[in-house]
């Protein structure tokens, strides 16, 4: 799969307090969906990762456990 040139700038520096809508596939919508939830920041979403012992799978479905429907 080719690299997006939205994840080629967020990998170009560290994380620091970049905002969640600089990940690769999160658009605006998605972003501030997020932000409502308090997931505001990139690093809290890797957070979320890291709670879900980087389980990918689980990741995937927490967005849909969590009501944030618009990743379905």
């Amino acid at each position: 799969m080719p690299t997006s040139q939205k994840r080629r700038d967020f990998r170009a520096e560290p994380m620091g307090e970049k905002l969640v809508g600089s990940l690769a596939r999160i658009g605006e919508v998605l972003g501030k969906k997020l932000e409502e939830r308090g997931f505001d920041k990139a690093y809290v979403v890797l957070g979320q990762f890291l709670v879900l012992r980087k389980d990918a799978d689980l990741f995937r479905e927490w967005p849909k456990d969590s009501a944030c429907d618009a990743f379905l």
